[in-house]
């Protein structure tokens, strides 16, 4: 009864001492007996050893040379030979003690350190070289189809911070979860603490992610003009949580990213054609026959210009005061001034050639009838029926002195 409810005894310090040093004195002692026992298998896995470390450091110069031959692209070449240049020489030595030392007959207890070296190089190996492999693949996908490297330079330093606590916050715990440690109080408290802070951040990320969905999509890029809402203007900065456009008004508008990529945005750098829309009206005293000339007409004007095509152009209806025509032609041209321009021109041609022809344009118009009780159209003012004395007057005005 006593004995099931005692307590352990407390570990002293002089026992933790006594017993790394007796694991110490056994590790010199196989140690010594391993050398002294297998002497020639020791030198050739040496040897053995000495050959795979010369061939990962040929393999990481030529990953430095990848890196040297491409500084300013981030194509595959230069990712691959980022995530090679970052191989540490101490990680090549526990890989190659890994590799040679069942040759080499080695005793367990130089097995197991080696085991443990290697267990703690190959998670911080493993984790630089997916640090360099996210970070080459972000910078590949951002800079694609020859944008411009500098809009992503901001964002590069906080991508890096959190690849980087993320990856070596899950080698350190491969580390320890190998080591015999019980991690599961360990990956909970890291849980909780992301959520807090997702929860605390959670403007910061989500302007920060829409940031990088901005540099990996691209809707639009720096130098582009863009139209969201009533605001059009051109694109100056993209930042972690902000974009800056010079708007048309010449004032600079700040909008955050999230806000931005939640709107309907037009890009209207990526148009090869504008197209524009025109209404004319006619009066209704122009001829059918004039009418029915209208169209042609519009259309050999329009595609009498350059880089001018006609959509559609016909009569569309009886207005209240005018006989109405639309005319939709293309402007094959992403520069607005160009378009402009050709605008003017065009509808200054139409207005000459309309000239020409007679064909007036409409302009709201009335007009009034008066009616009698009965229906019988009758003047809007009195009517005076002359007597004879005036008839005979007007007949026959008076003789001049």
């Amino acid at each position: 009864m006593f004995a099931a409810n005692a307590k352990p005894a407390p570990v002293r310090p002089t026992d933790v001492v006594a017993s790394m040093q007796t694991r110490a004195e056994t590790f010199v002692d196989q140690s010594l007996e391993w050398l002294g026992q297998h002497s020639l298998q020791i030198l050739v896995a040496i040897a053995i050893a000495a050959v795979i470390v010369a061939a990962l450091l040929g393999a990481k110069h030529l990953g430095m040379r990848l890196c040297r031959d491409n500084r300013t692209s981030a194509d595959w070449r230069t990712v691959i030979g980022r995530v090679i240049a970052r191989t540490s020489f101490w990680f090549m030595v526990v890989l190659a003690a890994q590799l040679v030392a069942g040759y080499a007959y080695a005793p367990d207890v130089v097995a197991h350190t080696i085991r443990f070296l290697f267990v703690i190089g190959l998670a911080l190996q493993a984790a630089l070289w997916a640090r360099e492999l996210i970070l080459g693949l972000v910078e590949h996908r951002a800079t694609r189809g020859g944008a411009d490297h500098s809009a992503l330079g901001s964002a590069m330093g906080i991508i890096r911070l959190l690849v980087t606590f993320a990856l070596f916050a899950v080698a350190t715990i491969l580390i320890l979860d190998n080591l015999g440690v019980n991690v599961t109080g360990l990956v909970a408290g890291l849980g909780i603490g992301g959520i807090a802070i997702g929860l605390a951040a959670q403007g910061i990320f989500s302007d920060l992610f829409a940031a990088l969905a901005i540099l990996f999509d691209r809707p639009f890029r720096r130098g582009d003009s863009i139209r969201w809402d009533t605001t059009s203007g051109s694109v100056e900065a993209i930042g972690l949580k902000t974009t800056r456009v010079r708007a048309l008004t010449g004032e600079e508008v700040v909008i955050s990213n999230a806000n931005l990529l939640n709107k309907e945005l037009h890009n209207m750098a990526r148009l090869d054609r504008r197209r524009l829309v025109h209404k004319l009206g006619v009066t209704y005293a122009t001829t059918p026959e004039t009418c029915a000339n209208i169209p042609e007409m519009l259309r050999a004007i329009v595609e009498g210009h350059d880089k001018c095509t006609v959509v559609r152009c016909g009569m569309t209806g009886f207005g209240a005061s005018s006989l109405d025509f639309e005319l939709q032609f293309d402007v094959h041209s992403n520069v607005y001034d160009e378009v402009f321009s050709t605008q003017s021109r065009v509808l200054i041609a139409i207005l000459k050639a309309f000239n020409e022809a007679g064909i007036e344009f409409a302009f709201p118009t009335q007009t009034t009838f008066t009616a009698a009780p009965d229906g019988r159209l009758i003047m809007p003012y009195a009517e005076h029926t002359p007597s004879d004395e005036q008839r005979r007057a007007i007949a026959s005005p008076p003789d001049k002195a």
